[in-house]
């Protein structure tokens, strides 16, 4: 399917402060949906700094508070004349034991999922961020975001820092912008990889781990559960557009978790956290507010396999240009492409796509990532409203490569 994609936004201006862009929405001059990728530099490091200091000052605190206990001991050691050392009453300290984690606890499952996380560090024309990713497979290939990696495609650098603490040059393989998924190899070989699940199974409430690096803090662990499911979201970044049919999560997600895995209970990665919804325009660098969105892994699988595979990979269409500013009930077609499976199979402009089996179509956006959500080959049913009519056209969708 073929569209007139909203208006994309400027790059981020070049230097280590780079402010990542924000999604353009069809129908809104700003997205609420934003991409995470921090700027590196002294931001962060006085982030660390407040913590540090605030680490300092209850320091100082625990240190008057037994100061002072230790006054009063003697005080009243000496006034009954038994002036033995505080000291020489108080039990010996007993070194603590790490015990480990319960099995199926978060705990647990962030102990087995860590190793195979990682952070990536980009810079390019338009300037540095650092991003998370996973390792897909144990020869060297790890799975991110496209706004993530897709900086350094032409002129830019990718360093991968490990759970272990080594660290590794990693070079852009190939990327999807239309589903914000890119794929970087390493040159390393049995590297820890992680469980792949399926995102088809999801429902609603089910439990949740995010782990990444949000503002460059690299192995952060966040939990909630499963706020929804089939989302339509716009994100990406670097002036390109992603369209998502995501799944909604409350598990804190922050700029730099970009990439990074959102797993299940049993530690397998379900989606790759890419986008998180802002309060608006002009409050500065976004954070997480409890509305986070990743990438269904059953999509990613697709892509990265047929990036692996070649370099590049393919979107799903159905051939027609849509009014972005039809807002519905439906899609509405401006133009049918030649050629394409729609014309093929009857449509015609003006016609208002209403169902894709049976999945409602509430805008264009929604139609966009349903179709997406399919692989090209796929056979789907559309649901049209012609004006008094409805009408159903079976469609095989074809393929665009990227």
């Amino acid at each position: 399917m073929t569209t007139q994609l909203p208006e994309r936004l400027s790059p981020p201006a070049t230097g280590q402060q780079a402010d990542w862009p924000r999604a353009a929405n069809p129908d809104t001059p700003n997205s609420p949906y934003e991409s995470m990728k921090p700027p590196r530099g002294s931001a962060n490091r006085g982030r660390v700094a407040v913590l540090i200091a605030g680490v300092c000052a209850m320091t100082v605190g625990a240190g008057a508070i037994g100061g002072a206990i230790g006054y009063l001991a003697a005080r009243e050691a000496l006034s009954t004349g038994t002036a033995a050392p505080v000291a020489a009453t108080l039990p010996a300290p007993v070194p603590a034991t790490p015990s480990a984690p319960v099995a199926g606890s978060i705990a647990a499952v962030a102990a087995a999922v860590q190793p195979s996380v990682v952070q990536l560090d980009v810079t390019g024309d338009s300037g540095s961020g650092t991003g998370s990713g996973f390792v897909w497979r144990d020869d060297g290939y790890i799975v991110t975001n496209n706004h993530v990696a897709g900086p350094a495609a032409d002129s830019g650098s990718i360093k991968i820092s490990f759970a272990d603490g080594s660290t590794a040059d990693g070079t852009l393989v190939g990327a999807n912008p239309g589903y914000d998924i890119a794929v970087v190899k390493v040159d390393r070989a049995n590297l820890n990889t992680i469980a792949i699940g399926s995102s088809a199974d999801l429902v609603v409430g089910d439990s949740v781990i995010a782990i990444g690096s949000p503002l460059g803090l690299q192995g952060t662990v966040t939990t909630g559960i499963v706020s929804a499911l089939n989302r339509p979201v716009i994100a990406g970044g670097e002036g390109e557009t992603a369209f998502i049919n995501a799944i909604q999560t409350d598990a804190a997600i922050n700029p730099g978790n970009s990439g990074g895995p959102l797993v299940d209970s049993t530690g397998a990665v379900i989606g790759v956290n890419s986008a998180i919804a802002s309060m608006g325009a002009g409050l500065g660098q976004p954070g997480s507010i409890g509305l986070g969105f990743a990438i269904p892994i059953d999509t990613v699988k697709r892509i990265v396999d047929e990036i692996i595979a070649s370099g590049t990979s393919s979107t799903p269409v159905i051939g027609v240009k849509l009014e972005m500013a039809f807002t519905g009930p439906g899609a509405k077609v401006a133009e049918i492409t030649g050629g394409g499976p729609a014309g093929t199979a009857g449509l015609a402009a003006g016609d208002v796509i209403t169902k894709v089996n049976d999945q409602i179509i509430a805008d264009a956006t929604s139609l966009i990532v349903t179709i997406r959500a399919n692989a090209p080959g796929d056979r789907v049913t559309l649901t049209v409203v012609r004006g008094d009519q409805t009408l159903n056209f079976p469609v095989t969708l074809d393929a665009l490569t990227s």
